[in-house]
């Protein structure tokens, strides 16, 4: 065991890191975990995955508890000290197993010496407090902003879009969220075996409620990586799995994936097919299309041709060759940001552009489906203008196109739309429409 990995050091470098460099947490614990943590055990690399995506979920609550605390303003705290001291808080309130004198005593170690005392006493004042704190009551996005952790931005759009109730009702499912889901490569595997292979490695999965090729877990562990690795499975959220159950794709098709990177449901259409036929993933960014060929080949998935094309800017050699097209367009994420938190705090003027991005891409798709065939449209956010107006506006433009309405298990989509709310389903946030090209 390496037993010079400390879990709250290290999430002390990388939350400077993100904060510092604007890195994506997720690319910075994948960076800790290959090179910094060799040797480390499963549950201090699980300790120091948690410490990042907590402190960065709940950073606008944690800084507003520490405004009471603290005899300092949050913007006099230098940023090293401010995140010790995040990192205590965020012990102290979301973590049940571990004690009070661990998550002070370790934490104050990771603050500047010349600012341990200040870091200590602030922690020693809270659970004087016996660890109570007031949040903002109401439903205001000001007020969710800060129970929630959540740019008031994004708080106002989901008010807008499905009330303020259900808009308090999403946020706090998706903070709750803890779930992995793994969509078993049954080109390879058979669920039951993988559930098996799991078992004895100790790992309790649980059967989904929409997908039978999907596990769900509680924690990435390195048996769950070596799995990966293998090409058994790869992690894949229901909301997604539904997404390509809905596509439908067939032995012998031929399917594309216009926004296709990094992967997952090509990779997943891909076993529909049972590895037959021909599935076309192309991605704008040529730099992420290594990442979907070498998941391919990972998984054994000789039917993906993976090549860099702009989704908007169709390829004539393909114009109504396609089966299915799915065109999972690029949108401002609100639907996973248990997954990514560092969306969390985005301001509505950065997804300003969007709804005609992705209207564009859409067209752009749909000059890919032959007749009869069928075309979906896709994302990972809970926003009208991305969601519903788009597929709206298409079908308004595009006379040869027809909702088509379909299933998923219980769910049933209306008018051939189908949203996802993470507090009924239990899955990211999703949308998803389906239509067949009738002329």
């Amino acid at each position: 065991m390496n037993n010079n990995f400390s879990p709250r050091r290290a999430a002390h470098a990388s939350l400077i890191s993100i904060e510092k460099n604007g890195r994506y947490s997720n690319l910075e614990i994948d960076s800790m975990i290959s090179q910094g943590s060799s040797g480390a055990s499963d549950a201090d690399k699980a300790l120091y995955t948690r410490l990042v995506y907590g402190v960065t979920e709940r950073r606008l609550t944690l800084d507003y508890i520490i405004s009471y605390l603290s005899s300092r303003k949050l913007k006099d705290i230098d940023p090293a000290t401010l995140t010790s001291i995040r990192l205590g808080l965020y012990q102290l309130i979301y973590t049940d197993r571990i004690p009070d004198f661990a998550a002070v005593s370790e934490t104050v170690d990771t603050a500047p010496s010349r600012s341990r005392g200040f870091v200590n006493g602030v922690l020693r004042t809270f659970l004087r407090k016996n660890k109570k704190f007031d949040l903002p009551n109401g439903t205001t996005p000001e007020a969710l902003s800060v129970r929630y952790s959540v740019s008031a931005d994004i708080c106002r759009s989901l008010s807008e879009s499905y009330g303020a109730q259900t808009a308090e009702e999403i946020l706090a499912s998706l903070n709750a969220q803890s779930r992995i889901c793994l969509r078993i490569n049954t080109c390879t595997l058979s669920v039951s075996d993988a559930e098996n292979c799991l078992k004895d490695a100790g790992i309790t999965t649980s059967s989904s409620k929409y997908c039978g090729d999907v596990l769900c877990i509680t924690n990435l562990t390195d048996a769950v990586r070596h799995g990966i690795e293998r090409g058994d499975w790869f992690v894949q959220d229901e909301a997604s799995r539904i997404c390509t159950l809905v596509l439908g794709a067939k032995p012998l098709e031929t399917v594309a994936d216009t926004c296709s990177a990094p992967g997952g449901k090509a990779f997943s259409a891909a076993m529909d097919m049972k590895g037959s036929g021909r599935l076309f993933a192309f991605d704008l960014h040529e730099n992420k299309i290594s990442l979907i060929k070498k998941g391919a080949e990972r998984l054994g998935l000789a039917n993906i041709e993976a090549s860099c094309r702009d989704a908007g800017k169709p390829s004539p050699e393909l114009y109504g060759l396609c089966d299915r097209v799915l065109c999972d367009a690029p949108c401002s994420g609100f639907g996973v940001l248990s997954k990514k938190p560092d969306i969390r705090y985005k301001n509505l003027k950065d997804f300003a552009r969007l709804p005609d991005v992705q209207y564009r891409v859409l067209c752009g798709a749909a000059e890919y489906v032959k007749q009869g065939g069928i075309l979906v449209y896709s994302t990972c956010t809970l926003n009208r203008r991305e969601n519903e107006e788009v597929v709206q506006r298409f079908l308004a433009g595009h006379g040869g196109f027809s909702p088509c309405d379909f299933t998923a298990g219980e769910l049933s989509s209306n008018g051939g739309m189908l949203t996802l709310f993470p507090h009924i389903t239990e899955t990211d946030g999703f949308f998803i429409a389906k239509m067949t090209k009738v002329k």
